[in-house]
C-alpha cells in the first residue's frame, strides 16, 4: 500500500480507531516509512496538546471549594422542602459526584504522562539517531549516565535471554533529566524510561499497572526511589518478562 493512502489513516490511526489489523499493517509501515512516522509523531504531539489546552478550562480544586462553600452559605430555605433522608440522599449525590470528578481528573492526568512517554518512544524510533550512547553492553551504557542524570540504576543480564540492549540517550522529563533505554525484541522495539520518583509522578501515575496508549503497551513501576515506564507494540506479555528482569535487576541495588 502506498505512503499516499497510510497518510489518509493517520489521524485514525493516531486516535486508535482503526481495526486491529490495519494497525498492526500502519504500525509496520510507519517503523519502515520516516515520512509518515513523522506525521504519526506530529499528530501525538498536536493531540498531547490538545488535551494540555482543554486542562486550562477544568475546574481547580480551590475553585470547586469556593462554589460549594457558595452553595452551603446560602440560605436553608431553598431545601426547606427537603427531609432528612431526601436531603441526606443529595449529599450522598454530592459526595459521589465529586470522587467521580476526582478519579476522572487522575485518569486525565495520567493519560497525559503516558501520553509524552509514548511520543518521546516515537520520536527516538522515527529519529536518524535514536540513541546517544551506541552498544549492547550494560556495562557501558550504565556508567555513560554518571554525571549526567542524578541518580544510579542497574541493567539486567540479557544473555540468553530473546532482548537484546541497543543503547541510550538522555533525555528531560518535566524538566528533569532523566534515562532512556531502547531494547529490541524480534521486530520490536522497546524504550525504558527511568527517572527519579516524585510525589507528582506517584499522584499521577497512582499505582504501578499495564496500560494502553495508541497501539502501544505501557508498563509502569517505582523501585528504589525511581520511577520506570516501558512502551512497545508487543505483546503485553513480552514486555512483562523484560519488566521483570528489570525489576530483579534494580532490587540487587
Amino acid at each position: 500500500m502506498s505512503c499516499e493512502t497510510w497518510q489518509e489513516k493517520i489521524d485514525a490511526y493516531v486516535d486508535a480507531e482503526l481495526s486491529s489489523d490495519e494497525m498492526s499493517r500502519l504500525d509496520s509501515h510507519v517503523r519502515e516509512c520516516p515520512a509518515c512516522a513523522a506525521d504519526a509523531v506530529r499528530g501525538v504531539q498536536l493531540k498531547r496538546l490538545t488535551h494540555s489546552a482543554g486542562k486550562r478550562y477544568t475546574a481547580s480544586p480551590d475553585f470547586r471549594k469556593k462554589v460549594l462553600a457558595q452553595i452551603q452559605s446560602q440560605p436553608s430555605r431553598r431545601f426547606s422542602w427537603l427531609g432528612v433522608p431526601q436531603f441526606a440522599a443529595v449529599a450522598a449525590m454530592l459526595v459521589i459526584a465529586m470522587l467521580f470528578w476526582n478519579h476522572n481528573a487522575q485518569l486525565r492526568q495520567r493519560d497525559q504522562v503516558l501520553a509524552q512517554v509514548t511520543d518521546m518512544h516515537v520520536s527516538a524510533l522515527a529519529s536518524a539517531n535514536p540513541v546517544d550512547v551506541v552498544s549492547s553492553d550494560r556495562h557501558t551504557v550504565k556508567p555513560w549516565f554518571q554525571g549526567k542524570v542524578p541518580f544510579t540504576f542497574n541493567l539486567p543480564e540479557l544473555q540468553g535471554t530473546p532482548f537484546t540492549l541497543l543503547g541510550a540517550r538522555l533525555i528531560y522529563f518535566e524538566h528533569a533529566p532523566a534515562a532512556q533505554l531502547l531494547y529490541q525484541y524480534q521486530q520490536h522495539h522497546i524504550s525504558v524510561f527511568i527517572m527519579n520518583d516524585t510525589p507528582e509522578l506517584d499522584r499521577e501515575l497512582g499505582k504501578a499497572s499495564l496500560s494502553r496508549q495508541l497501539s502501544f503497551n505501557v508498563e509502569t513501576w517505582d523501585a528504589g526511589g525511581l520511577c520506570y515506564m516501558a512502551v512497545t507494540d508487543a505483546e503485553a506479555q513480552n514486555l512483562g518478562t523484560l519488566v521483570t528482569l528489570l525489576k530483579q535487576a534494580s532490587a540487587k541495588s
